[in-house]
């Protein structure tokens, strides 16, 4: 009985993965990002923008609103399934959780700075929990509850003692898709403690690679979900350490502190490097945010203090805006062909 009671406890207690900005501010950075192009035509590609917006048959207030709930969805993808060591059982996200959660797709939105290069050859890796160095409480709870837990490759794949229900070829499809030629195979996901998942600039490319060719706004939306690079705790990578409650502080603040200050987003946008009008490859331009985010932004991993979160948001918001804009400058350039 004590055993059932822990368990029980635990998954309760259980709310991992976190999602990383909320998804109503992943929205609103886009349609800010939307809103300063349009405010600024003349150091922005607004007529090609403009003028693709309208080839594609949408107004500028649609298009925003399209491609900015595209980046809100991506939280939502039910991609990524992971097995029961023992039942074989795939899931979304914690079964027996009380709480509302994210889904097991947000491990693959993070970027490890604390770490070098990862199994698969990339430049920064994505969540590894055997690469933590800042694990917290919801990090190591959810490592206790999953430890065995393997991702769904298919049937015929990985099993649990009693066998496999699988439910989607996470590894075939969702991994293989965020791979971009890099080494991988099943059996790197066989642990949860040791998964290394693919870090959110592959996602973002990946994306980006669809919208190039086949442009749509809700591909670019899904695109502009990268803006978690600019989320510290993505970038520190951890699940815990006050993750959910900094993003439910800059959602409840994002007006009242104007994190969208114009001024700030014309200065953010000098700490990247603008892409090229012939530039397929955008990895650069995020893990420049994300460089941004772990050396500016840890502080708000261990405190919760009113000044350090309006310092710290005051720089990260007006960051994820201005990549946004450098995207979407670059996203006009298709848009107008």
């Amino acid at each position: 009985m004590k055993f059932v009671l822990t368990a029980f406890a635990l998954a309760c207690c259980l709310s991992a993965p976190a999602q990383a900005w909320d998804q109503t501010t992943h929205k609103r950075i886009v349609l800010d990002a939307m809103a300063f192009i349009k405010n600024n035509p003349g150091s922005n590609q607004y007529q090609k923008l403009a003028t693709g917006i309208s080839k594609a048959g949408f107004t500028w207030e649609q298009f925003a609103d399209t491609v900015g709930q595209g980046a809100y969805d991506v939280d939502d993808f039910a991609d990524t399934y992971l097995c029961g060591a023992t039942t074989g059982s795939c899931q979304i996200s914690p079964v027996y959780s009380t709480l509302k959660i994210a889904q097991y797709t947000s491990y693959w939105h993070f970027q490890n700075h604390t770490s070098g290069p990862d199994v698969h050859g990339n430049q920064f890796g994505g969540y590894n929990y055997a690469k933590l160095t800042v694990a917290g409480d919801i990090d190591k709870l959810a490592k206790t509850w999953l430890i065995g837990d393997y991702l769904d490759d298919g049937a015929g794949g990985l099993k649990g003692w009693f066998g496999d229900s699988s439910k989607y070829n996470s590894y075939g499809l969702t991994e293989a898709h965020y791979r971009l030629g890099g080494n991988s195979s099943a059996n790197m996901y066989a642990d949860f403690e040791t998964m290394p998942f693919q870090p959110i600039d592959n996602l973002g490319q990946y994306w980006w690679q669809q919208f190039l060719a086949k442009p749509s706004a809700q591909t670019l939306g899904f695109v502009m979900h990268t803006t978690d690079l600019l989320q510290p705790h993505h970038t520190w990578t951890t699940s815990a350490n006050n993750h959910s409650g900094w993003e439910t502080w800059v959602k409840d603040y994002y007006d009242s502190e104007q994190l969208n200050n114009p001024a700030l987003i014309t200065a953010a946008l000098k700490d990247f490097s603008p892409l090229k009008a012939t530039d397929t490859d955008i990895r650069t331009l995020l893990t420049e945010g994300g460089t941004y985010s772990y050396k500016n932004g840890g502080i708000v991993l261990s405190s919760t203090d009113h000044g350090d979160r309006v310092r710290v948001a005051k720089q990260m918001i007006p960051h994820a805006i201005a990549m946004v804009v450098h995207l979407l400058n670059r996203s006009a350039e298709r848009l107008a062909q």
